[in-house]
């Protein structure tokens, strides 16, 4: 029997503890695993047989949250790591080397954007696209082009992918689509059941739930045929056939780089996937009706949320996302300054650079999580140094309206639009 998906987030590959009872798995809080014998720990370290020998490799609390996850997005195997940087990373460095090309849409984070700029420097040439187009893309790939990135919404720019469109165009060039869907979840969209190869989540966000973990997580749906011919770099891994991804993942990149995730993380992950669809409803909701509440007021340039009707991507949000627009909406306020003064004046939004809190967080992004981007990087990214981003929390939506509209009455008496200086 299937299960829907708020029975699967607590039941999907999970039992708890059966040998104590406990329902939650413990936290093996151990940095190495004993074995009885030499030859055991052979086999486990030459994959022959399943074990635990070292939490660089291979942990229980760590294994059990990659299972869960597996199970939610539908996945052939999940990989857990340290951040959502590192799953970005290890994902492109699992299939490239220098002389290889990546082609990404300019909306994504900003600390994206940084990470390509490390990769370029060992040789590896990041192609930036507006959207996934035919048009956008022909021109650019080639026999050393080797995957296609995107977020499902992108961050802060808040444009939607049209995920099935964007991979059926991938694999029409042979090519892999890897999905980042950290500000949508699998709650919103299941991005593998719509063509996407590799999901990438930042765990520390949505999934955890309340900014007490820095994680990552790596889905492989193993669907994507990796080729020797256009993959050499998979080596002996292209034997395995649809495991050839995780098991290089795995044994291989994963493995050196050391970036994995502390059981005692994973286990505040786990928590926090409990409750994923619970939280992300109401995030969904209270972001809709703040971006309502604020849109067309006296001192706001412009509101951005793509359930709101003047979004350009409504149409998106409602037939590909369900009509959910995910926990984010930016605001702009004329200048930086009056930017800086909102934020100043917020009473239960938090200052913090993260996004799926129960609380409310706010963030000027240009000055902050795209301090290293030029002008026009930004700008493609949605980003402009007017702009605050905000990640709606799970308060009382009439406590948040009535910060929001207080903090903006405030800055437009002291700072009004047209000019003057905050006082």
């Amino acid at each position: 029997m299937s299960m829907r998906f708020d029975t699967a987030l607590l039941h999907g590959s999970f039992k708890g503890d059966e040998a104590t009872g406990a329902t939650l798995i413990p936290i093996y809080q151990s940095s190495a695993f004993g074995q009885k014998t030499a030859e055991e720990i052979e086999k486990i370290f030459r994959n022959k047989a399943p074990g635990y020998a070292y939490s660089r490799i291979s942990n229980p609390t760590v294994a059990s949250f990659e299972n869960r996850i597996t199970y939610i997005e539908k996945g052939l195997a999940s990989v857990a790591v340290s951040s959502g940087m590192a799953a970005i990373a290890l994902t492109l460095l699992n299939i490239s080397k220098a002389g290889d090309e990546i082609i990404s849409k300019s909306s994504v984070f900003g600390g994206t954007l940084d990470f390509f700029k490390d990769i370029e420097k060992l040789g590896i040439k990041v192609h930036i696209v507006e959207n996934i187009t035919k048009e956008e893309l022909e021109p650019l790939v080639n026999n050393r082009t080797k995957a296609v990135f995107a977020e499902t919404i992108g961050n802060p720019k808040l444009d939607i992918t049209d995920v099935k469109a964007a991979a059926d165009l991938c694999h029409g060039f042979g090519l892999p689509f890897i999905l980042d869907n950290t500000t949508a979840t699998t709650y919103i969209l299941r991005g593998i059941d719509l063509g996407a190869d590799i999901i990438i989540n930042s765990s520390s966000k949505y999934i955890n739930g309340s900014s007490n973990s820095i994680s990552g997580v790596i889905t492989d749906s193993g669907n994507f045929k990796w080729t020797e011919e256009k993959y050499a770099v998979m080596g002996e891994y292209l034997k395995l056939g649809k495991f050839a991804f995780t098991a290089k993942l795995r044994n291989d990149t994963f493995r050196n780089f050391g970036s994995c995730l502390s059981p005692m993380n994973a286990y505040f992950n786990s928590l926090g996937l409990e409750t994923l669809s619970l939280r992300m409803e109401r995030h969904c909701e209270n972001a809709l009706l703040l971006a309502e509440a604020l849109e067309g007021k006296e001192g706001v340039r412009e509101v951005n949320y793509p359930l709101l009707k003047s979004s350009p991507y409504y149409d998106r949000a409602v037939n590909i996302l369900g009509g959910k627009g995910g926990g984010i909406f930016t605001l702009r306020l004329y200048t930086k300054e009056r930017a800086f003064a909102f934020i100043n004046s917020l009473k239960y939004a938090v200052n913090i650079t993260n996004i799926g809190d129960t609380k409310t967080l706010v963030i000027h992004p240009s000055s902050t999580i795209y301090a290293h981007s030029g002008e026009a990087e930004q700008a493609k990214a949605g980003v402009y140094e007017d702009l605050i981003r905000v990640s709606a929390g799970i308060e009382a939506i009439e406590d948040l309206k009535e910060d929001f509209l207080s903090a903006l009455n405030c800055i437009n008496e002291k700072l009004p639009p047209g000019g003057g200086r905050y006082v």
